[in-house]
């Protein structure tokens, strides 16, 4: 083959422009559904409560077993996809995720509801692993950062439509179909991948990592549920602290596993000399943890305390969902003229504005106190998005894009876990203490406390319905007051957070860590398969010489 320098990647095959737009278009709906499943559940958890006559502690299982399945498998479904082929993992996964979707809609009872969730998070766990690499697999150069683009606004969209989505389900039909939309558009989508998408994998896969498997999804397990259950049972209490050091005690094992692995390893220990894997890593996390629990409170905030609808919240955040999907169209065509550190670290510094902007809300303030956020925030979700997608799999060989992708987005589901559980619980504890320190919670005496965890909750309003007539008027004002200044102080934490995240991704994230495939656009069009269904893989095409990269700055 001819080492003659190009300007430009090497042609795609010509059956790959539609067949790569199906798989976009599969992982897109794919990845929608499950990151819906995220969100959706909240605003219909009432209802569930009165159809199961279920404690909200039960119903707490129904959210936490998804984000638990989710979180737990996902780099093994990706290194399972790079090892036995992508396609056939993508599309068993969302087998999986489509019966446990019509499980969780026909559920008799809060625990069967529980436990098809559980299955429900290991099915999107397959899919947000290898989709990434899916994408990566089918687009190169400029066509890569657009699709990427799509795919990040896509995944942003699900987050931010989750209530007003969940709210027209529940309210005009019923709660159980907010799982059984699923299967409609789910049997579509697979039936779609599975004739339209090609199939690509690692050429020369090692044999199954049993060990490595077991002890990380092991740890990872008892990592999540210790964040997620903290708050609940006591950060001291004996079951969490057990879980944290028994998840120390198996990552220890798992890096010692890979260590005497080698390239056999179901994780590349090699990549953590990788300066932009680790930048992009750790900014992943930090991205995760404030803006997804910072999210769950604004939405708190507008449906509880402005006692809005499901509905109506939903139609409120729509100037965040709206300029989320326009800023990742527009980063999705940047990626390939402007420094990835340049995206990341504005991306990550409009999203620390977006959450400061958030103090501007008092406690008399009207929803559009908000706006100023939603627009700092949906810009800088928008643009992080597709980076994040596209770096997760560009520091790592295409062999290997399965294994990369599924290690990106557990950095992500950890960072929401962990987010949610460590800013939700000090979220709560800090309204607790201004509402006792409050002049009506001093009135109110030994029951102060636990009425400012009812306000923490939302439910201000509610618990001040029962309190003497005399004193309801100065109860909703204290708790209102108490949860709106919460609300400041854990924003700043969340926007401190994000700033942290924007250095990070500044200094960290270098153009000359990547891969060539990903920075000349080269990768071969199939795996190990080739460019056609069921076809013999084509010779590699030569390393790209003169492309246009963007340069470190």
């Amino acid at each position: 083959m001819s080492s003659t320098p190009v300007a430009q990647p090497p042609p795609v095959p010509a059956d790959a422009p539609a067949g790569r737009g199906w798989t976009l278009a599969t992982v897109c709906v794919a990845t929608f559904m499950l990151m819906l499943d995220l969100t959706v559940v909240n605003v219909a958890l009432p209802d569930m409560r009165e159809t199961f006559d279920a404690s909200f502690a039960d119903l707490q299982w129904v959210l936490d077993a998804y984000a638990l399945g989710l979180a737990v498998f996902l780099l093994t479904a990706g290194s399972l996809a790079d090892r036995f082929g992508r396609k056939k993992l993508f599309n068993l996964g969302f087998v999986i995720f489509l019966l446990a979707s019509l499980a969780c809609g026909l559920a008799g009872d809060v625990v069967v509801l529980s436990i098809a969730r559980s299955v429900q998070g290991l099915g999107a766990a397959v899919l947000f692993a290898i989709g990434p690499a899916l994408i990566g697999h089918e687009y190169r150069g400029k066509d890569r950062g657009a699709a990427f683009g799509v795919f990040g606004g896509v995944a942003g969209l699900a987050i931010a439509f989750g209530p007003l989505i969940g709210g027209a389900l529940t309210e005009g039909l019923n709660w159980r179909w907010i799982f059984l939309i699923n299967l409609p558009v789910g049997i579509i989508a697979l039936a779609i991948g599975l004739v339209r998408m090609r199939e690509s994998s690692d050429p020369k896969p090692h044999a199954l990592d049993w060990w490595g498997l077991v002890t990380f999804s092991g740890a990872l397990a008892l990592l999540v549920l210790g964040f997620l259950r903290g708050e609940a049972e006591g950060w001291g209490s004996a079951p969490i602290v057990g879980m944290f050091t028994a998840a120390t005690v198996l990552f220890l094992v798992f890096f010692l596993v890979e260590r005497r692995l080698g390239e056999a390893a179901m994780l590349d220990l090699s990549l953590g000399r990788n300066t932009t894997f680790n930048g992009i890593s750790a900014v992943t996390l930090l991205c995760s943890a404030a803006t997804m629990s910072a999210i769950f409170l604004q939405i708190s905030y507008v449906q509880n305390v402005l006692d809005f609808s499901a509905w109506d919240t939903g139609l409120r955040f729509l100037p965040l969902t709206l300029t989320l999907f326009v800023a990742a169209a527009i980063a999705g065509s940047l990626t390939a003229v402007v420094p990835q550190r340049l995206l990341v670290g504005t991306a990550m510094a409009a999203i620390a504005l977006g959450l400061w902007l958030v103090t501007l809300v008092d406690a008399d303030s009207s929803w559009t106190a908000l706006l100023p956020s939603m627009a700092a925030t949906g810009v800088g979700m928008g643009l992080f998005n597709p980076s994040r997608a596209s770096l997760s799999i560009a520091v790592a060989e295409p062999e290997k894009a399965g294994m990369a992708s599924g290690i990106g987005e557990t950095f992500q589901q950890v960072g929401v876990a962990v987010g949610i559980a460590s800013v939700g619980a000090l979220f709560q504890s800090r309204v607790v203490d201004l509402f006792v320190g409050s002049e009506a919670g001093k009135q109110l005496g030994p029951e102060a406390e636990e009425f400012g965890h009812a306000a923490a909750a939302g439910g201000g309003d509610e618990a001040a319905a029962a309190a003497p007539a005399g004193l309801r008027d100065t109860l909703e004002e204290a708790a209102r007051v108490a949860f709106v200044d919460g609300l400041h102080d854990v924003m700043i934490v969340c926007a401190v957070l994000a700033a942290l995240g924007s250095v990070i991704g500044y200094a960290f994230i270098r153009t000359r860590d990547l891969h060539e495939s990903a920075i000349a656009g080269t990768e071969p069009p199939g795996g190990q398969d080739g460019g056609k269904p069921g076809g013999k893989g084509e010779e590699q095409a030569a390393p790209v010489v003169g492309a246009q990269v963007p340069a470190d700055i």
